[in-house]
């Protein structure tokens, strides 16, 4: 018996949302390697007056930064560490597989907590996407930029970044229209006396329904002023804030500069960079 048009039409449905691919859409939608690892490379060099030769992502997922570190200069050396073995095996097979042999040879990714001992040290370690904010504790981040600056080569950077502003302490959501697809931010709750907040993010695909809480993260937002003392209370010599700039309708460029005061706006990103 052959199938029926509406079994075809069910069959190709199910594919279609089998075929979704979350790593693909987070990508777009968030991330910018082949920026972040320029301004990486540019700061520490701004700073520290010769380039920097490794890189370590904590924190790292689908390792798309490490592997465009790697693509940077044939000299640069890029490790990887997380927990979460799923978006390490995506990373292998949809970036690390795209580089050359030689590239591959320079990227090391590590199963592991990112406070485990005995990591490689470097000359950078990125945390980025504001993936330490799973650190409700005070004392657990003390011990987690206490490993970091031990992970550290000497005139070492710690690289941070933060959001925050009035805005993301309510309930709201934002939609960014890309191509084919619509991104929501969707802060879920947030809490001042804990300064906890719990967020979500949905896809929609054209054509298709919303695809709710594909991403979700339960932080406590953490202030640049708390940053700043835990640093250096971790040891680190001086923390340098870098403020992003404003476009002609006010909202971040996703340019950055190395700022001693901000503005007062509803919501803002910066980053912070610890010199050790």
């Amino acid at each position: 018996m052959t199938k029926s048009k509406v079994d075809k039409v069910k069959d190709k449905k199910k594919k279609v949302a089998d075929d979704f691919d979350k790593y693909f859409y987070y990508h777009a939608s968030v991330q910018s390697p082949e920026v972040d690892v320029k301004f990486f490379r540019d700061t520490y060099k701004k700073h520290r007056g010769k380039k920097p030769l490794s890189l370590r992502e904590d924190f790292c997922g689908t390792f798309a930064i490490c592997c465009e570190w790697a693509k940077l200069n044939n000299e640069f050396q890029a490790y990887g560490i997380d927990l979460d073995e799923e978006p390490i095996e995506y990373g292998k097979a949809n970036y690390l597989s795209e580089l050359k042999s030689s590239q591959q040879e320079r990227v090391h990714i590590f199963n592991k907590n990112v406070m485990d001992k005995n990591l490689p040290k470097t000359d950078i370690i990125a945390a980025l996407n504001f993936s330490y904010f799973i650190f409700k504790k005070r004392q657990d981040l003390v011990t987690y930029f206490s490993s970091c600056h031990r992970g550290l080569n000497d005139k070492g950077l710690f690289i941070l970044d933060c959001f925050g502003g009035p805005h993301c302490q309510e309930q709201n959501e934002e939609v960014t229209e890309h191509d084919g697809f619509k991104y929501y931010w969707d802060q879920d709750s947030f809490d001042p006396i804990t300064n906890e907040a719990l967020f979500h993010i949905h896809f929609k695909r054209k054509g298709e329904k919303k695809r709710e809480q594909v991403f979700t993260y339960d932080w406590r937002m953490w202030s640049i002023p708390e940053l700043k003392d835990i640093l250096e209370e971790a040891g680190f010599s001086k923390v340098n804030i870098y403020w992003e700039d404003d476009d002609e309708d006010g909202d971040g460029n996703g340019e950055f500069q190395l700022r001693t005061q901000g503005e007062e706006c509803d919501a803002w990103v910066a980053y912070l960079i610890a010199e050790k």
